[in-house]
Protein backbone atom coordinates (compact mmCIF):
# COMPACT_ATOMS: atom_id res chain seq x y z
CA UNK A 1 0.00 0.00 0.00
CA UNK A 2 1.28 3.46 -0.54
CA UNK A 3 2.18 6.24 1.99
CA UNK A 4 -0.37 7.63 3.80
CA UNK A 5 -0.53 10.43 1.92
CA UNK A 6 -0.56 8.90 -0.94
CA UNK A 7 -3.26 6.63 -0.18
CA UNK A 8 -5.12 9.87 1.21
CA UNK A 9 -5.03 11.37 -2.20
CA UNK A 10 -5.52 8.30 -3.66
CA UNK A 11 -8.95 7.37 -1.69
CA UNK A 12 -9.81 11.02 -2.42
CA UNK A 13 -9.77 10.91 -6.06
CA UNK A 14 -11.51 7.32 -6.53
CA UNK A 15 -14.50 8.97 -4.28
CA UNK A 16 -14.94 11.33 -6.52
CA UNK A 17 -14.72 9.54 -9.50
CA UNK A 18 -16.82 6.56 -7.89
CA UNK A 19 -19.85 9.13 -6.74
CA UNK A 20 -19.38 11.25 -10.60
CA UNK A 21 -19.74 7.70 -12.75
CA UNK A 22 -22.51 5.98 -10.51
CA UNK A 23 -24.29 9.30 -10.57
CA UNK A 24 -23.80 9.58 -14.70
CA UNK A 25 -24.83 5.59 -15.04
CA UNK A 26 -27.85 5.45 -13.12
CA UNK A 27 -29.20 8.49 -14.92
CA UNK A 28 -27.98 6.84 -18.42
CA UNK A 29 -29.53 3.43 -17.22
CA UNK A 30 -33.20 4.74 -15.77
CA UNK A 31 -34.64 3.36 -18.83
CA UNK A 32 -33.23 0.40 -18.93
CA UNK A 33 -33.91 -0.64 -14.92
CA UNK A 34 -37.55 -0.12 -15.92
CA UNK A 35 -37.24 -2.49 -18.60
CA UNK A 36 -35.77 -5.07 -15.85
CA UNK A 37 -38.28 -4.15 -13.25
CA UNK A 38 -41.17 -4.67 -15.80
CA UNK A 39 -39.80 -8.07 -16.68
CA UNK A 40 -39.31 -9.08 -13.38
CA UNK A 41 -42.79 -8.25 -12.11
CA UNK A 42 -43.81 -10.38 -15.57
CA UNK A 43 -41.85 -13.30 -14.98
CA UNK A 44 -42.07 -13.46 -10.51
CA UNK A 45 -44.30 -10.87 -9.70
CA UNK A 46 -42.88 -8.57 -6.80
CA UNK A 47 -40.45 -7.49 -5.07
CA UNK A 48 -38.12 -6.25 -7.95
CA UNK A 49 -35.26 -5.18 -6.15
CA UNK A 50 -33.44 -8.08 -3.54
CA UNK A 51 -31.65 -6.55 0.08
CA UNK A 52 -29.07 -8.11 1.71
CA UNK A 53 -26.78 -7.10 4.71
CA UNK A 54 -23.50 -7.06 3.66
CA UNK A 55 -20.60 -6.26 6.09
CA UNK A 56 -18.79 -2.64 4.69
CA UNK A 57 -15.59 -0.40 5.71
CA UNK A 58 -14.63 -0.81 9.03
CA UNK A 59 -17.19 -4.03 10.13
CA UNK A 60 -20.57 -1.38 9.74
CA UNK A 61 -23.68 -3.22 7.85
CA UNK A 62 -25.23 -1.98 4.87
CA UNK A 63 -27.71 -3.08 2.66
CA UNK A 64 -26.46 -4.13 -1.11
CA UNK A 65 -28.82 -3.64 -3.80
CA UNK A 66 -29.97 -6.16 -6.19
CA UNK A 67 -32.41 -6.94 -9.33
CA UNK A 68 -34.13 -10.03 -7.80
CA UNK A 69 -32.77 -13.37 -9.67
CA UNK A 70 -34.48 -16.09 -7.29
CA UNK A 71 -37.87 -16.93 -5.73
CA UNK A 72 -39.06 -15.21 -2.88
CA UNK A 73 -37.74 -16.13 0.43
CA UNK A 74 -34.63 -18.21 -1.47
CA UNK A 75 -32.49 -17.49 1.43
CA UNK A 76 -34.29 -19.72 3.65
CA UNK A 77 -32.47 -22.59 1.62
CA UNK A 78 -29.07 -21.50 1.74
CA UNK A 79 -27.05 -17.85 0.97
CA UNK A 80 -24.82 -19.47 -1.88
CA UNK A 81 -25.48 -20.16 -5.38
CA UNK A 82 -24.72 -23.53 -6.83
CA UNK A 83 -24.14 -24.13 -10.15
CA UNK A 84 -25.75 -22.02 -13.07
CA UNK A 85 -28.99 -24.19 -12.75
CA UNK A 86 -30.30 -23.69 -8.99
CA UNK A 87 -33.78 -24.50 -9.24
CA UNK A 88 -34.81 -21.34 -7.05
CA UNK A 89 -33.09 -18.61 -9.86
CA UNK A 90 -36.39 -17.27 -11.66
CA UNK A 91 -35.86 -17.72 -15.63
CA UNK A 92 -35.36 -13.53 -16.29
CA UNK A 93 -32.45 -14.37 -12.88
CA UNK A 94 -30.52 -16.86 -15.05
CA UNK A 95 -30.51 -13.92 -17.92
CA UNK A 96 -29.55 -11.33 -15.42
CA UNK A 97 -27.31 -13.47 -13.65
CA UNK A 98 -25.41 -14.69 -16.97
CA UNK A 99 -24.49 -10.98 -17.55
CA UNK A 100 -24.15 -9.69 -14.49
CA UNK A 101 -26.84 -7.02 -15.16
CA UNK A 102 -28.43 -8.04 -11.44
CA UNK A 103 -25.41 -6.23 -9.96
CA UNK A 104 -26.10 -2.88 -11.68
CA UNK A 105 -28.44 -1.46 -8.92
CA UNK A 106 -25.68 -1.03 -6.48
CA UNK A 107 -24.20 1.84 -8.32
CA UNK A 108 -26.77 2.90 -5.92
CA UNK A 109 -24.46 2.13 -2.61
CA UNK A 110 -21.41 3.25 -4.60
CA UNK A 111 -23.30 6.56 -4.66
CA UNK A 112 -23.69 6.42 -1.18
CA UNK A 113 -20.09 5.69 -0.36
CA UNK A 114 -20.70 2.15 0.82
CA UNK A 115 -19.39 0.63 -2.00
CA UNK A 116 -16.86 1.44 -4.58
CA UNK A 117 -16.58 0.19 -8.32
CA UNK A 118 -13.21 -1.78 -7.52
CA UNK A 119 -12.75 -3.40 -4.03
CA UNK A 120 -13.29 -6.83 -2.46
CA UNK A 121 -16.70 -8.15 -2.63
CA UNK A 122 -18.65 -7.32 0.33
CA UNK A 123 -19.31 -10.57 2.48
CA UNK A 124 -22.39 -11.57 4.60
CA UNK A 125 -21.91 -11.39 8.70
CA UNK A 126 -22.21 -15.07 8.49
CA UNK A 127 -19.37 -15.69 6.78
CA UNK A 128 -17.47 -12.79 7.64
CA UNK A 129 -17.56 -14.21 11.29
CA UNK A 130 -14.69 -17.20 10.13
CA UNK A 131 -12.18 -14.31 9.30
CA UNK A 132 -8.89 -14.45 11.01
CA UNK A 133 -7.41 -11.23 12.44
CA UNK A 134 -5.03 -10.77 8.81
CA UNK A 135 -8.17 -11.48 6.58
CA UNK A 136 -9.86 -9.17 8.51
CA UNK A 137 -7.25 -6.51 6.72
CA UNK A 138 -10.05 -6.50 4.14
CA UNK A 139 -12.58 -4.45 6.39
CA UNK A 140 -10.27 -1.75 6.24
CA UNK A 141 -11.58 -0.44 2.48
CA UNK A 142 -14.80 0.13 0.73
CA UNK A 143 -15.73 -2.74 -1.09
CA UNK A 144 -16.49 -2.67 -4.52
CA UNK A 145 -18.04 -4.68 -8.04
CA UNK A 146 -14.84 -6.21 -8.26
CA UNK A 147 -11.32 -7.11 -7.90
CA UNK A 148 -8.42 -9.63 -8.42
CA UNK A 149 -10.65 -12.44 -6.13
CA UNK A 150 -13.90 -11.39 -8.90
CA UNK A 151 -11.89 -12.15 -11.69
CA UNK A 152 -10.24 -15.39 -10.74
CA UNK A 153 -14.18 -16.52 -9.14
CA UNK A 154 -15.99 -14.97 -11.85
CA UNK A 155 -17.70 -18.00 -12.23
CA UNK A 156 -18.00 -19.10 -8.37
CA UNK A 157 -21.23 -20.76 -8.77
CA UNK A 158 -20.06 -23.62 -10.94
CA UNK A 159 -17.06 -23.99 -8.86
CA UNK A 160 -18.97 -24.75 -5.79
CA UNK A 161 -21.27 -26.95 -7.75
CA UNK A 162 -18.74 -29.25 -8.39
CA UNK A 163 -18.00 -29.93 -4.48
CA UNK A 164 -20.48 -32.43 -2.90
CA UNK A 165 -20.55 -29.84 0.16
CA UNK A 166 -20.68 -26.89 -1.36
CA UNK A 167 -21.11 -24.20 2.15
CA UNK A 168 -18.35 -26.20 3.66
CA UNK A 169 -16.06 -25.90 0.30
CA UNK A 170 -16.79 -22.34 0.53
CA UNK A 171 -16.02 -21.52 4.05
CA UNK A 172 -12.85 -23.31 3.85
CA UNK A 173 -11.36 -23.54 0.15
CA UNK A 174 -12.83 -20.90 -1.68
CA UNK A 175 -13.45 -17.64 0.51
CA UNK A 176 -9.82 -18.07 1.88
CA UNK A 177 -7.77 -18.16 -1.73
CA UNK A 178 -10.61 -15.17 -2.62
CA UNK A 179 -9.23 -13.18 0.38
CA UNK A 180 -6.03 -14.00 -0.40
CA UNK A 181 -6.80 -12.09 -3.46
CA UNK A 182 -8.36 -9.31 -2.41
CA UNK A 183 -5.30 -8.51 0.12
CA UNK A 184 -3.17 -8.55 -2.86
CA UNK A 185 -5.70 -5.85 -4.41
CA UNK A 186 -5.52 -3.99 -1.24
CA UNK A 187 -1.76 -4.05 -1.43
CA UNK A 188 -1.65 -3.12 -5.32
CA UNK A 189 -4.06 -0.01 -4.82
CA UNK A 190 -3.70 2.27 -7.26
CA UNK A 191 -5.62 4.44 -10.03
CA UNK A 192 -4.02 2.30 -12.49
CA UNK A 193 -4.90 -1.16 -11.10
CA UNK A 194 -8.46 0.19 -10.72
CA UNK A 195 -8.42 0.72 -13.85
CA UNK A 196 -6.85 -2.47 -15.12
CA UNK A 197 -9.48 -4.58 -13.02
CA UNK A 198 -12.17 -2.76 -14.67
CA UNK A 199 -11.53 -3.37 -18.34
CA UNK A 200 -10.53 -6.89 -16.80
CA UNK A 201 -13.57 -7.64 -15.72
CA UNK A 202 -15.82 -6.31 -18.63
CA UNK A 203 -13.92 -7.88 -21.49
CA UNK A 204 -14.16 -11.20 -19.03
CA UNK A 205 -18.24 -10.58 -18.77
CA UNK A 206 -18.04 -10.39 -22.64
CA UNK A 207 -15.87 -13.73 -23.27
CA UNK A 208 -17.83 -15.70 -20.48
CA UNK A 209 -20.77 -14.89 -22.30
Amino acid sequence: MQSNYLYMKYAIIKRVLDFFFSIIFLIILIPFFIIIALLIIIDDRFPVMYRQTRVGKNGIHFKILKFRTMKKNADAFGKLTIGDKDPRITKIGYVLRKYKIDELPQLWNILKGEMSFIGPRPEVPEYVAFYDTKQRDVLKVRPGLSDYASLDYINENEILSEYSTPEEAYVNIVMPQKLQLSLKYIHDMSLKTDFNITIKTIAKIIKNN
